[in-house]
């Protein structure tokens, strides 16, 4: 396995702790602030090293040796606090003058706290009678990209992979991005509206977390791709069931259960920095 540290410099002293913990063969410097230590292993003593090393603001993965963006088919993002820097819900809800309550439904949600489809169903009767016309400010005036997304996004579609969005949030937002970014696919939830105003429902089905591992699972069919030539991102807790899908999961500034249970999480760098995982094409 190779151990990936990277988002700064690491102390001498803590690499040359990582060294002996992990019994790396070769430390490889990477420019820009990553280091690659090569024949290492996960061990107790790495983990107890972990603190150290995210005092330190660095993030970590270990990988298998010689992966290449290359090997991978598909790469799939959820869109909410993922590829884009915002919840839209909420920034919907300020609107209406309501987003720190449906800001504390959306944490709670993110949590695993509540059941996604139940804390969805609650945000949105919030912002019933809501001008539609403020979906477009939503976008103009407030929706960022993710640091980093457009690098990893434009790297995956060089090397040949297909990309998709799997969103819990609002076809109004993930199409436009689809579309601006050239994604390959998008799903998420579509906001009925009557007479100019937000009805506070979704038309049809909720895409909820199942609804998401499903059109992971389809579209990795579709394409003849193994499970573990797929990558997916994600941050919260609705995004665990499609990330168990992928052969490559990677949590995203992520909440605490759901850098537990990802492959990877990147904590304090861009997405683009999942790019370092892998060896040169």
């Amino acid at each position: 396995m190779n151990l990936i540290i990277q988002g700064g410099a690491l102390p001498t002293f803590l690499l040359e702790r990582i060294v002996a913990a992990t019994g790396a063969t070769q430390v490889e410097p990477r420019p820009p602030q990553v280091v690659c230590l090569h024949g290492a292993n996960r061990t107790a003593d790495f983990d107890a090293l972990i603190p150290l090393i995210e005092a330190e603001k660095l993030d970590w993965a270990f990988i298998a040796a010689g992966r290449k963006l290359s090997d991978f088919g598909l790469i799939c993002f959820d869109m909410d606090s993922t590829l884009i820097t915002i919840e839209c819900i909420d920034e919907l809800a300020d609107f209406a003058g309501k987003k720190e309550e449906v800001s504390a439904v959306t944490e709670a949600a993110m949590r695993g706290e509540i059941d996604y489809r139940e804390s969805l169903r609650r945000r949105l009767a919030l912002m019933a009678g809501l001008d539609a016309r403020v979906l477009a400010r939503v976008y103009g005036e407030r929706l960022l990209l993710s640091d980093g997304a457009r690098e990893l996004l434009e790297a995956a579609q060089n090397a040949g992979l297909r990309t998709a969005i799997l969103s819990g949030g609002f076809t109004y937002f993930t199409e436009r991005l689809r579309i601006e970014l050239g994604f390959d696919f998008a799903t998420s939830n579509e906001l009925e509206i009557a007479g100019g105003k937000l009805t506070g429902k979704v038309v049809g089905d909720i895409i909820d977390a199942s609804a998401k591992a499903h059109h992971l699972a389809r579209l990795a069919d579709e394409l003849g791709l193994k499970k573990e030539q797929v990558i997916a991102c994600g941050d919260g807790a609705n995004d665990l069931m499609m990330m168990a899908q992928a052969g490559l999961s990677v949590a995203f500034h992520a909440k605490p259960a759901t850098r537990a249970k990802a492959d990877v999480a990147i904590n304090f760098g861009g997405l683009d920095s999942l790019l370092n995982l892998f060896d040169p094409a």
